[in-house]
């Protein structure tokens, strides 16, 4: 028993001298190549076994031939795992540099491609999040240049809904001013009209600026759709019956949701109004609510004849207003991104879809708890 400590005891001092220089070797060499690293490791083990067979050799006093025989063993191993070492170094240096490159390419260029080449499990996985990410920066790139078109589209129209007004609100002071008008009233109702419009208009805006600097402050408290609905109808009624339009709401199911009431009637007010302006005389404008699993759906059903496909996509986009004529009725085609952003930041949803005879805008709110 004392002979087999004492072989543990000194193969344990020889591997261990072994291993404290190896660990040494390593903190001096961390910012090397990895294959450097493997190759140290190998060293390490095959120099802690040589040390420790030396050693109780020593201690157990072989013979040369003996002892020459163990040490040739020993080398032939450690010369087999130093190559192995070297050949698996070499394999994940040149599998790193290959994502070196990849991963230079994806800085300079903003896509990732992945190395065609086996890789390491880590290296490998690495290159899978590389990829992940690069689609994930390439839709924010898409979303980003589908937001600055977006803004510059805006800007335009805004500049020219504002030019309009304001030229014609010029023309009639100055008329005015001058006392060449046969019927200064109607001149002031028209000032009246325009200064209204112009007043919705910066409204809007405000509005929709607050929603994407995300300053909408929204106060929930639990209330019935079938409350909404009704609120909603009672205001727009004056404006159907202008148009020549007929309101319905009769398929609205009382179910309770937690929205900020004050900002919900303006969705389904922007809505209605989109909707009755769209709709042609003697048309039907129809609303609907419903419960579908744990949610709302409140639903807008017009007469406009539908959406173009390619068209359905930018509904909600700020500032879109279709391919037809910019007339002034037409707005700035900041309601249904109002819409929009309102409904977001209730965690809900906006959609639309064309429907025989013309299109529904669908609102999708979460139900409230019991």
């Amino acid at each position: 028993m004392r002979d087999i400590l004492l072989i543990a005891l000194y193969a344990f001092v020889g591997a261990a001298a072994a291993g404290l220089l190896g660990a040494g070797l390593l903190r001096v060499l961390r910012s090397r190549s990895v294959a450097v690293s493997l190759t140290v490791v190998a060293s390490v083990a095959v120099t802690a076994m040589l040390s420790g067979t030396l050693a109780v050799a020593w201690a157990m006093f072989l013979s040369a031939h003996d002892l020459f025989v163990v040490t040739t063993v020993v080398a032939m191993a450690a010369a087999v795992s130093l190559g192995t070492a070297l050949l698996l170094g070499r394999h994940v240096v040149v599998s790193c540099r290959e994502l070196a490159v990849a991963a230079r390419e994806f800085g300079e260029g903003g896509v990732f491609a992945a190395p065609g080449a086996p890789a390491p499990a880590e290296l490998a996985a690495l290159s899978r999040e590389l990829s992940a990410t690069s689609a994930r920066l390439a839709a924010s790139r898409e979303r980003e240049r589908a937001l600055e078109a977006s803004r510059r589209e805006l800007v335009a129209w805004i500049s020219h809904d504002l030019r309009t007004p304001l030229a014609g609100l010029r023309a009639m002071s100055e008329a005015l001013e001058d006392g060449v008008v046969a019927d200064p009233v109607r001149y002031h109702r028209q000032i009246r009209t325009e200064v209204e419009r112009l007043n919705s208009m910066v409204g809007d805006l405000f509005e929709l600026s607050r929603i994407h600097a995300g300053a909408l402050t929204l106060s929930p408290v639990r209330v019935s759709v079938h409350d909404l609905v009704g609120d909603a109808l009672a205001g727009a009624v004056p404006l159907a019956r202008e148009q020549g339009v007929r309101l319905v709401g009769e398929r609205v199911a009382s179910e309770p949701v937690e929205v900020d009431g004050r900002e919900m009637t303006r969705v389904l007010a922007n809505l209605l109004v989109n909707a009755i302006r769209h709709t042609p005389v003697d048309g039907t404008v129809a609303v609907a609510a419903e419960r579908r699993a744990e949610s709302v759906v409140l639903s807008v059903t017009d007469g406009c004849g539908g959406i173009p496909v390619d068209e359905l996509s930018r509904v909600f986009d700020t500032g879109w207003r279709g391919t037809e004529a910019r007339t002034p009725p037409g707005g700035a085609g900041l309601g249904l991104a109002i819409v929009q952003g309102i409904v977001e930041a209730h965690s809900g949803r906006a959609d639309v879809r064309n429907v025989e005879g013309g299109c529904c805008f669908e609102v999708t709110l979460p139900a409230a708890r019991s």
